[in-house]
């Protein structure tokens, strides 16, 4: 893997009155030898000063973003992913990194046990490869494989979505041990129903390896949901869709979610998954970037143009960055089951500023925060390489957030 690779990263600049999510105050980073040393008031101090200053005009910098649930890429679906695909899997690590993603987990939709061990045997000696790049001389400037996000196949009849019914398996400790495999150490997220589990036993063991569970395709109820988070749960999967809506008397597993303190629910904002309105609830009662993190849910013609694709047997039609799964091309493509998304990580975070429903700093945190957090990854900035670093600028006459990498 070297196509990615530059030289040893060793630049010192100083980046001046700097907005830094969850600092009520401009900021100055100190940059030594390619990484981060120390964040202070702006206009703190009046010397060590690199010999190269940048004054960002009050700018926010942020790390780049994490997408932690994300089919696939330039055209493949990471649940097809083979041997003879590692190239590729190269190629949407360094087209991710061009759109401001640090890192980021492969998700697997619902598929056969061949297929799944399959594509997580390719994925882990991909990020064996890859870990031996982040340790050495080198900088790469590609996003980084965190593990696997597992969506499925331990998901609700009624809620399945695009997920093909045939697959679908009983939640069972036993066939969890069967889907991992060999190569449960990679699995970082699993997304389940938790309804399904008669024993009580899945959530406990799968926190026991290590694994994140996520709530999503669920039927749960409001009481079925605590339970869950109770047992260990804590993330909740593209919230309000593959589950019930809030109603007055059922708030559902969506309303167990809100009023728990410390889960996350991944938010899909391109304005198709979830109207605005919605959306500006949900955050409200989230309180923004403590309860909420975007998601991209792209499929793989990620960074291909609309048109038809495949998708396992069947085929998506990908309009204006939305794949419907068509059932009937005699009726509109809107009646057809929406599967996903061809939008970047960053749409979510641009499109909630120009709705008007968040401000640029929440909308920031939001893609490089808050995911971090949920899945227990530093935020910070400090010891950070510099690589990472992005430059949000808000422009209030159009209502519009860019984003640029520093280097």
């Amino acid at each position: 893997m070297t196509e990615t690779l530059t030289p040893p990263f060793h630049v010192s600049l100083d980046l001046l009155n700097a907005k830094i999510p969850g600092s009520p105050h401009p900021q100055d980073i100190l940059i030594r030898d390619g990484r981060v040393v120390e964040i202070v008031p702006h206009r703190s101090y009046q010397q060590d000063l690199s010999e190269d200053a940048v004054d960002v005009e009050g700018d926010w910098l942020s790390l780049g973003g994490y997408d932690l649930q994300i089919n696939g890429a330039l055209g493949l679906a990471f649940t097809d992913v083979q041997r003879k695909h590692t190239q590729v899997l190269q190629k949407i690590c360094h087209f991710l990194w061009q759109q401001g993603v640090d890192g980021f987990l492969p998700t697997l939709v619902t598929t056969s046990l061949d297929k799944i061990q399959e594509s997580l045997g390719t994925i882990a000696d991909f990020i064996a490869i890859q870990r031996q790049t982040f340790s050495g001389d080198c900088s790469p400037k590609e996003a980084q494989v965190l593990g696997v996000h597992l969506e499925g196949p331990f998901l609700n009849m009624e809620k399945r979505g695009a997920h093909p019914s045939r697959y679908l398996l009983p939640l069972t400790v036993d066939n969890i041990k069967k889907v991992l495999g060999k190569h449960g150490d990679i699995v970082k997220v699993i997304t389940l129903a938790p309804e399904l589990d008669r024993t009580g036993a899945v959530i406990p063991y799968l926190r026991d390896l290590g694994i994140i569970v996520s709530l999503g395709h669920s039927e749960a109820s409001y009481l079925q949901a605590q339970e869950a988070f109770a047992q260990g749960a804590t993330m909740v999967t593209h919230a309000f869709n593959a589950m019930p809506g809030l109603h007055h008397r059922e708030p559902g597993l969506l309303g167990a979610a809100i009023v728990e303190r410390d889960i996350f629910c991944g938010l899909i904002a391109d304005g198709k998954h979830v109207c605005s309105t919605i959306i500006d609830i949900l955050l409200r009662a989230c309180q923004y970037q403590k309860g909420v993190f975007l998601v991209s849910d792209a499929l793989a013609p990620l960074g291909l143009p609309d048109g038809l694709y495949p998708w396992d047997e069947r085929q998506i039609e990908v309009k204006k960055g939305t794949a419907w799964l068509r059932i009937d091309y005699h009726t509109p493509i809107e009646c057809s089951t929406l599967a996903g998304t061809t939008l970047p990580l960053f749409a979510g975070a641009q499109n909630l500023v120009k709705w008007g429903i968040c401000c640029p700093e929440s909308a920031i945190a939001m893609a490089t925060i808050s995911p971090r957090q949920a899945i227990g990854v530093s935020e910070k900035l400090i010891n950070q390489s510099a690589l990472n670093l992005l430059r949000w600028r808000f422009n209030s006459s159009l209502g519009e957030l860019t984003w640029q990498r520093v280097f």
